[in-house]
């Protein structure tokens, strides 16, 4: 039998990625089916479903999205003290297979418990499988940020395939022969429940060849404590689901939560870094930094889920160079069918740039995504100027905005995520991602309140009348991603200073 790794021969891998990178981009990929799957299914089936107005449900799905990323933090802070990042992974991926179960069963009757065990699921597995990531690379090594945007890819594809089959089920553009009327929404969310269930068969099979990484931080303690920490652990978060079911149904809640928990989590970031050197702490200060920037991304970009589903819905055609297609599933997962395409080229172009000396350093990159996210917004705008009487306009040009916001993200997200593990301290890392995730909850929330403006500004408007509303707004946004990119820019030269050695 093959002896188990040690964390060194991991790390020194040959050529640009570890093998394990490839066994946690399929799980990675399988979950990320599930959950964009969901995601793109979710406004629609209110509005239709549920008989929510539309600025109800970008409400409902701002808070919806915002816990389950809030609970990112929670999760990640239980793997970094007690569980560890594979049994966290694992207790998370069976969560949110309970939880797709149920919504593929009834998701009228049952839509919102079977939401509660999702957003649980995914906050112990999302930051984890992250953070292993993270680890498979040493520290300095010029390859970690490719690795990360090859493990995007894996995100993506996943979001692509589940982020169009879904919902084209869902509504019925897609397999109507196949799929009987009654059954369509069943059948979207079962197909989330079935891609879960290969998700953690993939993790389960191929674990041990991360030999060290992830296992429990509890080792040197009796089994039998540890034990007994582990199964607490598990059967309070099942005891937290009815009240995270309770604040998902009344916003009013979330509001609150929201409030509250981002001034904890940094309270609680600066209790932990008490036990760190004052080098360790700046680059935690560098990572605030990023995590708040990143909200205002994300508030943007995850109009995709809230304003831009219901713009799709409403106001595109179905067709792009003469072939048909769902507006909605083309909303979903255009973007993700983009950084297939080119996150493998972008983290290769950063691998010649870096050997060149001539590579951007992480602030600029996040810098850049804010103007690639304004270009994107102001194509959405201008796509008002191609409509018809009837408020419908082209879904090829909506489209191409898609393209130029994709170069964002793959500025912002996959180096995001590698700068976290880059510029926290090895216990803490889990923490931190977990923080980065519940920057991207913030991110949800707002996108919500921007969303349900919009659709308040159009409520009873015709159809052509609610294009423009829609249009304008997005110009707004696009104007407010600009001037953020630019002043991410000027002070680039004082985060890395805090930075220091981390490019």
């Amino acid at each position: 039998m093959k002896e188990i790794q040690t964390l060194e021969e991991i790390q020194n891998f040959k050529g640009k990625y570890p093998k394990q990178l490839w066994y946690l981009f399929f799980s990675e990929m399988w979950e990320r089916f599930c959950f964009y799957g969901m995601r793109g299914m979710l406004v629609v089936f209110m509005v239709s479903h549920l008989g929510m107005d539309e600025t109800v449900a970008n409400l409902q799905y701002g808070a919806t999205q915002a816990w389950v990323y809030a609970f990112t933090f929670i999760g990640g802070l239980f793997a970094d003290k007690i569980l560890g990042l594979r049994k966290s992974l694992f207790w998370g991926g069976l969560l949110m297979i309970i939880g797709s179960i149920i919504l593929a069963i009834d998701p009228i009757n049952y839509f919102f418990i079977g939401i509660g065990f999702t957003i649980v699921g995914t906050g112990f597995f999302k930051p984890n499988i992250s953070s292993m990531v993270g680890q498979l690379y040493k520290e300095g090594d010029n390859r970690t940020d490719a690795g990360f945007s090859f493990f995007y890819m894996g995100v993506n594809l996943g979001a692509l395939i589940g982020g169009y089959i879904c919902i084209a089920v869902a509504e019925g553009s897609l397999w109507q022969s196949l799929v009987p009327e009654h059954l369509r929404w069943n059948v979207g969310f079962g197909f989330a429940a079935l891609v879960m269930i290969i998700s953690l068969l993939t993790f389960t099979q191929t674990q041990k060849s991360l030999g060290p990484i992830g296992l429990s931080p509890l080792e040197n303690i009796e089994k039998s404590k540890r034990k007994t920490l582990e199964i607490a652990t598990f059967i309070g978060s099942l005891l937290i689901i009815p009240i995270i079911i309770l604040m998902v149904e009344n916003t009013e809640y979330t509001k609150w939560f929201m409030i509250f928990i981002g001034p904890i989590s940094i309270l609680y970031l600066i209790y932990e870094m008490r036990n760190f050197s004052i080098s360790e702490n700046k680059k935690l200060v560098a990572a605030v930094v990023f995590m708040l920037f990143s909200i205002v991304f994300w508030a943007f970009f995850e109009q995709s889920g809230g304003s831009l589903s219901l713009f799709a819905a409403n106001n595109l055609n179905n067709t792009i160079a003469g072939v048909e297609l769902s507006p909605n599933g083309v909303n979903n997962s255009a973007n993700s069918f983009f950084v297939i395409g080119f996150a493998a080229l972008v983290g290769l172009v950063w691998l010649w740039m870096g050997k060149r000396k001539i590579e951007p350093n992480t602030v600029i990159k996040f810098g850049i995504s804010f103007l690639f996210l304004a270009g994107g917004f102001w194509i959405f705008y201008y796509s008002k100027f191609f409509a018809g009487a009837d408020g419908k306009t082209s879904l090829g040009l909506f489209t191409f905005g898609w393209f130029i916001i994709t170069f964002g993200e793959l500025c912002l997200s996959p180096i995001g995520m590698s700068a976290m593990t880059k510029l926290s301290p090895k216990k803490t890392q889990a923490v931190i991602m977990g923080m980065w995730f519940l920057a991207s909850s913030y991110g949800q929330y707002f996108a919500g309140l921007l969303g349900a403006n919009i659709a308040e500004a159009s409520e009873k408007s015709s159809n052509a009348a609610k294009l423009i509303v829609y249009a304008d707004g997005y110009k707004q946004l696009g104007l407010y991603a600009l001037i953020a990119g630019i002043v991410l820019i000027a002070i680039s030269p004082l985060i890395k200073k805090l930075m220091q050695e981390v490019k």
